[in-house]
């Protein structure tokens, strides 16, 4: 992410981070090869956000992350949270997650959270129906 956004932009979770009480992560493996993961922070009682999806390079175009975004969702439903949200980057490499995000239903939005407008930062959000 650093190659493709300045540092004030790139809202990844360092690893200590993720052990947050308002975090739950989640990993997918093949045997000893780490697929990808996800997390979701939750934002309040209503608002939960989609964090840390990576899919490792061996892994891409195998539906990881398609199965990683439904067990975010289908815990965010369970969480009984009235919508996620997500930040991602502008940048080309990002094309990929956008696409993937886009997809699955979740529509442009403005800055949520502590989040501010930003160039190299797009935000989407989805309404859940439980």
């Amino acid at each position: 992410m650093f190659e493709h956004s300045p540092p004030e932009s790139v809202h990844a979770l360092e690893t200590d981070e993720l052990r947050a009480d308002n975090i739950t992560f989640w990993s997918t493996w093949e045997g000893d090869s780490l697929m990808g993961c996800g997390a979701l922070k939750e934002i309040d009682a209503t608002h939960g956000e989609v964090k840390a999806m990576r899919t490792a390079a061996e892994h891409l175009r195998k539906g990881v992350a398609n199965r990683i975004l439904d067990h975010i969702i289908a815990e965010s439903k369970d969480r009984n949270y009235e919508r996620i949200s997500l930040e991602t980057g502008t940048a080309d490499a990002f094309d990929a997650a956008r696409r993937l995000y886009e997809k699955r239903g979740f529509e442009y939005c403005g800055p949520f959270g502590d989040y501010v407008d930003d160039p190299h930062s797009v935000f989407l959000t989805m309404k859940l129906n439980s």
